[in-house]
């Protein structure tokens, strides 16, 4: 499975504002789980939160990787937001996060979501890739610049 795969146009959001961290997970939440009932948004924003307890998924440079493994039966989906603000993460450099990759799975895709996360967190190694995401005028070259990124470092 590849990222590529589970992200969709209508789950990428260029200069979302928020006023604060757990905010910001509420609408992560909201994106993941556009398809399903609020049953499933409350336990994809209560693994959001539950993940971001045994630590930040901040990654530094500004991106995070917030994610969840959920007991609903789902599909693996990613969203992606750009924040207007940077806003602080807890990062482990200190610097607030303006580039968020989101992703849910059901509870059982124990590899599978660690082959996801990896996929991600090699996309966001390359400073030229977030320059990119940084720079895209709105949310629909957002999307374009991540999936095409997305894939030239799949094949890789």
């Amino acid at each position: 499975m590849q990222l590529i795969d589970i992200l969709a146009r209508d789950r990428v959001v260029a200069d979302l504002r928020v006023s604060s961290k757990k905010r910001l997970l509420e609408q992560l939440a909201d994106l993941l789980s556009a398809d399903h009932d609020a049953a499933v948004q409350r336990s994809i924003f209560e693994a959001l939160i539950a993940r971001e307890h045994l630590g930040s998924t901040g990654l530094g440079q500004g991106v995070a990787i917030p994610h969840g493994r959920v007991a609903s039966d789902i599909q693996p989906t990613a969203a992606f937001v750009r924040l207007k603000d940077a806003t602080d993460f807890d990062a482990p450099d200190g610097e607030p996060v303006d580039l968020l990759l989101a992703l849910v799975v059901p509870e059982h895709f124990t590899d599978q979501h660690l082959a996801l996360l990896a996929q991600v967190a090699e996309l966001f190694s390359h400073p030229e890739v977030c320059r990119e995401l940084r720079s895209a005028t709105d949310s629909q070259q957002l999307f374009e610049r991540l999936s095409e990124r997305t894939l030239q470092f799949s094949t890789v």
